[in-house]
């Protein structure tokens, strides 16, 4: 499994880049590949993205989710993959978004990617388009405040 780190300091607080990150169906535009994201209930949302020219159909369950605090998933149709978003107060104006991915690369092309880093400079630039698309907005396009606590047992979040 390939896995991904990635750290992005935001001049917005905390709470609104919470809330922001749970309008999953915003997330094309400023996630580049992903090309709609239907949310279905609200634990459960349906993915049309695009890897490398190859497009893709997928489903994902929110496993954990925790107001101003984190948001973690994982996938339950198509490709394999879970991971955790966490929010962090750096003071009353300014926050830090970390995620960290685990997936399964699937093919050849995607192997390669993920073994010269593509898969990790495309969620660095991701989260850097997530701090243009909030900064300049400077409020979130909506926001879900509710918790979701995590499964015990082997379904947890990665």
């Amino acid at each position: 499994m390939a896995s991904i780190i990635e750290t992005v300091e935001l001049a917005v607080p905390v709470q609104t880049a919470y809330n922001q990150w749970t309008q999953f169906e915003a997330f094309p535009q400023f996630m580049r590949g992903v090309e709609d994201v239907k949310q279905l209930d609200e634990t459960h949302l349906h993915w049309q993205v695009n890897v490398a020219g190859a497009r893709r159909e997928f489903d994902t369950e929110i496993t954990e989710q925790h107001p101003d605090e984190r948001v973690a998933w994982r996938s339950t149709t198509g490709i394999t993959h879970a991971g955790v978003v966490t929010f962090h107060r750096l003071d009353d104006t300014h926050s830090r978004v970390t995620a960290q991915i685990k997936w399964e690369p699937a093919g050849v092309i995607e192997h390669a990617g993920s073994a010269i880093g593509s898969d990790d400079r495309q969620v660095r630039a991701d989260l850097k388009r997530f701090k243009q698309f909030i900064e300049a907005r400077g409020h979130p396009t909506g926001g879900w405040r509710g918790n979701v606590s995590p499964y015990p047992g082997p379904r947890g979040d990665a």
